[in-house]
């Protein structure tokens, strides 16, 4: 979903907290192993992802005499006997179920990638490229928002099964657009379900498994996006060549009805929390932090439309929308978290610098190889599974014990590494540079984010009293998702102001855009020097 990233599901290896944007990362109440039910109402889960509330502070949970049985169940056995593990009979299938939904979601963002630059130019609306991933994002924001508060007042299960529809139903409406105005409008309606569904599942991570299994489960998440990112962009790329960048979209909704299936019993049978005082559908559309997060949203999507519009008329959406965005980010992250203030600010800063330079960065490379180097939509996807591999190997290293007196030190590393890929990638314009120095760079970009994005959420515990948890993991994922789309939303600005709006629909291969190349150096210069300004602002996490 991050996400069109695995920003939404993940857990740095042996750390047992939550967080993340890609496999590996982690952090947040209900990974943790301090966050516990401390979460704050209408946290936003890791995006992923800190995890997403287990109850409101105060809350009475009350549970079935069968939850109650099976969780004494594993707790007597330690782990061992055959209720006590994540695929023992008390949990198999809400496990199959959750590892099922996160896998679709994993290979839906892979998916994405690789057929993005066919559907834009088929569409005629490579103009509007970047609104493809961050209508995404925008969505995502609110739907967040709303799930926190949605299941903290009335569970998990409207929101998880209210976002797979509404996923699906964006996957249906992008596949069938005509224009590429209704795609943005699809992959807007995708959002909101990703949002939904992303809280939901780290909302029920927390009610149905003991502390003892999170870490588990929750590095089940980063296992569950391995294959997609190896295979999604070989299949996406042979569907979209074969039998059209449509079935990419039009083909995932018949997988939805698997991992419900498979859940619904457990999911049955889940604690269930007392209700908030008022806590209708209509409440919870009210709250604060819905409303601060709608405004935020409508603010990044104006100012993206005024940037990609530079005339005098675009001024008045401009205002409007930095009068919706600045005080919706300022009440929704931490005091001092745009002055780098030392300490908790500055994870929360960099958390945004980090996500929002990866995802800008990557939105752009499938474009730049199939309309510069001429590549097929298969090998430009494939170039950037080697990130999501390295990701997870960076995630493990940070979490070796030997390490941890060098945290800050390597999220710095993890930084200047990543700001050396995205300065790497548009190298591939030059004659005679092999287009594999692309796949070699976000190898070198992944294990960066690995250590940084993981390191984040160990730090954020840390640096958080148990009562605050919560609120502060909550965020560090509103900090990502802004990240997401402040960044992609300039990536698009500067395309557009370079010339990289005029690449025709009809083009094909190289010639396609070798008069633009600016366009695209443009986008990963400017996501470079934030990785760099990322580097700074790690040197202030203490």
């Amino acid at each position: 979903m991050t996400a069109d990233r695995p920003h939404d599901f993940g857990i740095g290896a042996g750390t047992g907290t939550g967080t993340g944007p890609h496999p590996g990362s982690a952090e947040g109440a209900g990974a943790g192993t301090d966050g516990g039910a401390d979460a704050a109402p209408g946290a936003v889960p890791p995006a992923a992802p800190g995890a997403e509330s287990i109850a409101p502070p105060g809350a009475e949970i009350t549970a079935t005499p069968g939850h109650l049985a099976r969780a004494a169940a594993a707790d007597d056995d330690g782990g061992g006997g055959p209720d006590g593990g994540i695929l023992g009979r008390a949990h198999r299938a809400l496990t199959l179920g959750i590892v099922s939904a996160v896998s679709l979601v994993a290979f839906e963002a892979s998916a994405v990638n690789t057929a993005m630059p066919v559907a834009a130019r088929a569409l005629d609306g490579i103009g509007l490229y970047a609104f493809g991933f961050s209508a995404f994002f925008t969505a995502s924001l609110f739907a967040m928002a709303l799930a926190g508060e949605w299941s903290d007042r009335r569970g998990p299960l409207g929101p998880l099964f209210s976002g797979i529809a509404a996923f699906g139903t964006g996957l249906l409406i992008a596949g069938a657009a005509r224009s590429m105005g209704m795609f943005i409008v699809g992959r807007g309606v995708q959002g909101i379900g990703g949002g939904l569904v992303v809280v939901s599942l780290y909302v029920v991570v927390g009610r149905a498994y003991p502390e003892r299994l999170r870490p588990s489960i929750m590095a089940s998440f980063s296992a569950a996006w391995v294959v997609p990112v190896i295979v999604g962009p070989l299949v996406a790329g042979t569907v979209t060549e074969h039998l059209g960048w449509r079935w990419v979209f039009l083909a995932i909704p018949a997988l939805i009805l698997l991992p419900l299936v498979v859940m619904l019993p457990a999911l049955r049978t889940l604690p269930r929390t007392r209700p908030a005082p008022a806590g209708g559908v209509r409440q919870v559309l009210g709250s604060r932090r819905c409303l601060l997060a709608l405004a935020v949203a409508v603010g990044a999507c104006l100012l993206q439309y005024a940037g990609q519009h530079p005339a005098w008329s675009a001024l008045l959406p401009a205002a409007a929308g930095l009068a919706l965005l600045a005080p919706g980010i300022v009440r929704l992250l931490p005091r001092g978290t745009f002055r780098a203030a030392r300490g908790l600010p500055s994870v929360v800063l960099l958390r945004g610098l980090a996500a929002g330079a990866l995802v800008a960065a990557e939105s752009f490379i499938p474009l730049m190889l199939v309309t510069q180097r001429g590549l097929s939509a298969t090998v430009a996807g494939l170039s950037l599974t080697g990130g999501g591999l390295t990701w997870a190997l960076g995630s493990y290293v940070q979490s070796r014990p030997r390490l941890e007196p060098y945290r800050e030190r390597l999220m710095v590393l993890g930084m200047v590494l990543l700001a050396l890929a995205i300065a790497l990638v548009p190298l591939v314009l030059l004659d005679g540079v092999p287009a594999g120095i692309v796949a070699a760079a976000w190898t070198l970009g992944g294990f960066g984010m690995g250590l940084n994005i993981s390191s984040a959420g160990v730090l954020l515990l840390k640096l958080s009293r148990p009562e605050e948890a919560g609120s502060n993991s909550a965020s560090l994922q509103m900090s990502d998702a802004l990240g997401n789309v402040t960044f992609v939303g300039l990536g698009g600005v500067l395309f557009v102001a370079f010339g990289g709006g005029e690449i025709g629909a009809s083009a094909s291969g190289a010639s396609a855009a070798m008069s633009h190349p600016a366009a695209f150096v443009a986008v990963f210069a400017m996501m470079a020097a934030v990785a760099l300004a990322g580097s700074v602002t790690a040197c202030r996490v203490k």
